[in-house]
């Protein structure tokens, strides 16, 4: 669809976010989509009306209540005449006003918006930001501080780039018109500076002026152009007599706001700038000293680009810029780079912008942007709260979390999803994945409140094994959920041991307010029934984990390598745990690992599920051991997990999801006893089982080991089968989340 998009903004003088602005509107007009500008106007009317683009005066440049009135009601004018489809605006009091509108207007038309930079948040100013149903981010930095600061969600956030014209800004463009105008002479050394010239922009500037003397006795025939106008610029252009008249000669020229700007990158020999104009010098192949207000990162090449990136060439959390610094690089680049070595830095500048900036993509990624918030203004919304063990470091239970979202995720871009962790930031930052502290009460109950289901699982939620705390923990949630009157959905759980008389009780009331519970496996069930949980809600699926993959074997084996693990001979992936009774198991479990190791001549490495509960009983077990075994003490992803064990020969595990890896991976396995979920999946899986801890048996295990290294391929040939069915059981818990959404609608 060729939307009709209103763009915002508080001017159209000289400025990055403004130039932005006016080359994403010309790139959209010249894909067919209908584009009006609404700002305070400025400089740029005039480029934008010879792209064809509508300009409406709108005083929206200032914090002041009677203009912010006059330009909502203008605004709103603006939207009902043109019939507006989407309205992007690119700063604070913009979005500010169009929010209001919006609102005011029942949702009449979609609502994005762009960060172009970070705004201060004190005062109030935080509550007066509104960043519509999207956010167009042009930085990484900038898209962590919308989550940090606004607690703006991951999925409404579209990281862009500052798209340069790379026909307008070329080494091709002519600059004899900009040289004919200031008096430049070909061969004359010439430094051109862009930026606004207002108190916040124009550190750099100052600085530039500053040097003047020292630039021009080390520069002999030195020309400065300094390109913006602002509310420094008179201040500025004072300092800048001043230091002319100190020298003889007008060596620093202030030009005040232009358009022409490519012209003006044409004629220099060095470029200093940042953000936008710094890409634009790139393009035209000048070698460009990264500067601003908020850092320095000097002289542009191939070593800065990944920090350059990062904060879009805004040099946010680099050193502060100087004069020794500016001093530093500008003579460098002048005196002690040839010509040769200019050419192949600019050269490679250009390369960049082709690869990442380019206008087209920046577009592109705003046309996303514009798509997702339609679908959004168009379709029914559904918010999904997930409750588990998630953030507390047990790989098992981090792959549940990622696998449900991955899976719930693909029922559509309408179903939105927010976690509760034990450690939000950690799970927002790994996996980008919305996450609330899941014992804060207040960010609890508002998540609950605003969500269409609550879903309490995957795993062994409901159990009072390791304490009847976390069984109340995960009941009252549910409570809470039940009094807001949301949907619950119990997803994929294993139900028990509960033993206690009093909880089981409890178990039964809560449960029996669920609306749907999907089960992992029929013993959970039958627990469940004999409880006296209503049948009827009651389905029986698999674990979601079935559905997870891992990353590739290479970059698996680049993990083992840092960790030290020859990969020489076939490797033998052990997970083991902390149980009742495992003093006892560990010498006999030393033994079976030292005998694979001498009998089959296999490499043995620890795997820990938990950090660190695992890798303190994997030490106990290998200080048991005669022969060397290696231990895996990094903190590795699910996904990396998975990676490692697709790498063996077969799996021992104690551990259920250590087991679900490998059967996922199609890797044979013997799985040992202390929950029954274990015997219930090695049963499904058709998998060896060395029974119970208490009753250990060595040469029964031994055999077991023997027939699996002899049949391996028949082995791999029965989870092959199994493997597929329990991947399709496990895709049914989100086709019965999509009901109850559905109905919930």
């Amino acid at each position: 669809m060729k939307y009709k998009i209103l763009m915002t903004l508080m001017g159209l003088e000289i400025g990055g976010a403004e130039t932005h602005v006016v080359e994403l509107s010309k790139e959209l007009k010249k894909q067919g989509y209908d584009i009006i500008v609404a700002s305070n106007g400025g400089v740029y009317e005039k480029e934008l009306a010879a792209a064809g683009i509508r300009h409406y005066h709108v005083p929206m440049n200032q914090r002041n209540i009677f203009k912010m009135l006059r330009s909502y009601f203008l605004l709103k004018r603006i939207v009902k005449k043109e019939k507006v489809d989407i309205v992007h605006s690119h700063a604070r009091i913009p979005g500010f006003i169009c929010g209001l509108l919006k609102r005011r207007m029942k949702n009449a038309f979609t609502f994005v918006t762009s960060a172009h930079w970070v705004f201060y948040t004190g005062m109030g100013l935080k509550y007066l930001t509104n960043w519509g149903q999207k956010v167009v981010a042009v930085s990484e930095d900038i898209r962590q501080y919308l989550m940090d600061n606004y607690r703006v969600r991951s999925e409404d956030i579209f990281v862009t780039i500052n798209g340069i014209d790379t026909d307008k800004f070329s080494p091709k463009t002519d600059g004899s018109r900009i040289r004919r105008e200031f008096g430049l002479k070909e061969g004359e050394p010439t430094l051109v500076y862009v930026s606004r010239m207002d108190e916040s922009r124009a550190l750099v500037a100052g600085q530039l002026i500053a040097l003047t003397p020292r630039l021009a006795e080390e520069i002999p025939g030195l020309r400065m152009l300094i390109v913006g106008g602002g509310d420094v610029y008179e201040e500025m252009l004072e300092k800048s007599r001043t230091a002319n008249e100190k020298i003889g000669r007008e060596c620093v020229t202030m030009t005040g706001g232009r358009t022409d700007i490519n012209e003006f990158v044409a004629v220099a020999d060095v470029f200093v700038g940042v953000s936008r104009s710094a890409l634009e010098a790139m393009a035209a192949e000048k070698t460009v000293v990264v500067a601003g207000n908020e850092g320095y990162i000097g002289i542009f090449t191939p070593d800065k680009l990944e920090m350059a990136q990062e904060n879009n060439f805004c040099c946010r959390g680099c050193e502060m810029s100087s004069e020794e610094l500016l001093f530093r690089d500008v003579v460098y680049a002048f005196h002690k780079m040839t010509p040769e070595e200019r050419r192949q830095a600019g050269k490679y500048g250009r390369e960049v912008i082709f690869e990442y900036y380019s206008v087209s993509k920046m577009a592109a990624d705003c046309v996303k942007a514009y798509d997702a918030a339609w679908r959004e203004s168009h379709a029914p919304q559904y918010n999904v709260v997930m409750s588990g063990y998630y953030g507390f470091n047990n790989t098992g239970d981090e792959a549940i979390m990622l696998s449900m979202h991955k899976n719930i995720q693909g029922l559509g871009e309408n179903v939105h999803i927010t976690v509760l962790s034990n450690k939000p930031e950690d799970t927002k930052e790994k996996y980008g994945i919305e996450a609330v502290y899941r014992f804060g009460a207040r960010e609890v109950l508002r998540a609950i409140r605003k969500c269409d289901v609550l879903l309490s699982g995957g795993g062994s939620l409901l159990q009072d094994s390791t304490s009847t705390r976390s069984l109340m923990y995960y009941l009252s949630i549910t409570v809470a959920a039940k009094l807001m009157r949301k949907k619950v959905m119990l997803y994929a759980n294993g139900i028990g041991p509960v033993s206690g008389r009093r909880n089981r009780r409890l178990v039964k009331q809560v449960v029996n307010r669920a609306d749907l519970i999907t089960l992992r496996e029929e013993n959970s069930y039958e627990e469940l029934l004999s409880m006296g949980v209503n049948p009827k809600k009651c389905f029986v699926t698999a674990d979601p984990v079935f559905t997870m993959d891992g990353i590739a074997p290479e970059q698996a084996r680049g993990l083992l390598a840092a960790e030290g693990v020859p990969m020489d001979q076939p490797m033998v992936v052990v997970s083991v745990r902390n149980w009742k009774g495992m003093s006892q198991f560990i010498g006999r479990f030393a033994r079976l690992c030292d005998t694979v190791v001498e009998k089959y001549d296999r490499t043995i490495v620890f795997l820990s599920m938990q950090t660190p509960n695992d890798v303190e009983v994997s030490e106990k077990v290998c200080r048991k051991m005669a022969q060397p075994a290696y231990i895996l003490r990094g903190s590795y992803s699910p996904y990396e997990v998975m990676g490692i064990i697709s790498l063996a020969d077969f799996i021992l595990s104690m551990r259920l999801h250590t087991l679900i890896f490998a059967a996922r991976q199609k890797v044979p396995l013997i799985g040992f006893v202390y929950d029954p979920k274990i015997e219930y999946y090695l049963e499904k899986l058709d998998m060896p089982s060395g029974g119970s801890l208490k009753d250990f048996d060595m040469e029964q295990t031994l055999a077991l080991v023997e027939n699996v290294v002899s049949h391996k391929a028949e082995y791999v040939a029965v989870l092959e089968e199994k493997e597929a069915l329990l991947e399709k059981m496990a895709h049914r818990n989100e086709k019965y989340l999509e009901r109850l959404l559905k109905k919930k609608k």
